[in-house]
């Protein structure tokens, strides 16, 4: 990264919380040279690597780093202990006084495919809501302080939520597959089938961020599905990391399929015909080349 107080002919970018998975996976991506268009200014809460920002909420933001153009709020609270989902809203909120004061143009939120409750056919940008989890309702409130802000602040930074699939190398199976010494646990429904879930790649989600920070303000949409064009059978996952799986009998509350549907994004960005196959999504998830 160049020092924060180095000169750039691109326009900045501000991405918040640097230092989560998807930072790490975004900032693999763009090591040589993106996001295209813009200089990334990277935040991070306690002591930043050279070219980083070290900036946390509350404090006076930093004299010396230049105003960004637009920002990507990559931060967030998911389910653990001591955990208060609730600080989504608080942290969305931050993002966009942030950008109100420093004058950015646009700000790019992160949501969750949590926010729908799950169902046998690919769910739209208007179905959101529910029978949804804490963690979904969190984030559900979380937009809708969003969309609050935006109406009353018409005039101001504009507001993009990205409501993303599960992340590969960033959600709980990878979590799994990288920690885990046994076999890998799924649940086993009365098909005799494990979960499907919509999966994005890391390149894949690059490519949307640079597309949604292009694209003109009134093109913008105000929320959109983030995946691959095909939802993905775990099972293949697993056994693409070739790891042993074993099954557990499904528990009532778990979810068949979480599939999101793409027509939104698609008119965006072009997305592949063809689905990324497991063995592309093992690729991305470890920096290797990936159609998504």
């Amino acid at each position: 990264m160049e020092n924060v107080t180095g000169k750039t002919h691109r326009p900045e970018l501000l991405i918040l919380g640097a230092s989560g998975k998807l930072g790490r996976l975004l900032a693999r991506e763009w090591e040589r040279g993106g996001p295209r268009g813009f200089h990334p200014l990277w935040q991070y809460r306690a002591t930043a690597p050279a070219g980083g920002i070290t900036w946390s909420p509350g404090q006076p933001f930093p004299d010396n780093v230049p105003r960004p153009k637009a920002i990507l709020a990559l931060w967030g609270v998911t389910p653990g202990p001591g955990r208060d989902l609730a600080d989504n809203i608080r942290l969305a909120h931050t993002a966009m006084t942030l950008a109100a004061d420093l004058g950015a143009e646009r700000v790019l939120h992160c949501s969750s495919s949590a926010v729908y409750e799950p169902g046998p056919d690919p769910l739209g940008e208007n179905e959101a809501g529910g029978r949804i989890n804490a963690y979904g309702q969190a984030k559900l409130e979380m937009e809708r302080e969003i969309a609050a802000w935006q109406a009353r602040h018409p005039d101001g930074p504009r507001n993009v939520v990205m409501r993303l699939a599960n992340v590969a190398g960033a959600d709980s199976l990878f979590a799994a597959l990288a920690h885990a010494t046994g076999p890998i646990t799924l649940d086993r429904f009365d098909d005799g089938q494990g979960p499907w879930r919509s999966y994005v790649t890391a390149p894949t989600l690059a490519r949307v961020i640079e597309a949604l920070l292009a694209a003109p303000r009134d093109a913008l949409p105000d929320v959109v599905n983030v995946a691959g064009r095909r939802d993905v059978a775990m099972e293949a996952i697993v056994r693409a990391a070739n790891r042993e799986l074993a099954w557990r009998p499904a528990p009532e509350s778990a979810a068949r399929r979480v599939a999101l549907a793409t027509e939104r994004l698609s008119r965006i960005i072009q997305l592949d015909e063809q689905a990324a196959t497991a063995e592309d999504i093992i690729a991305a998830a470890h920096g290797g080349e990936t159609l998504t």
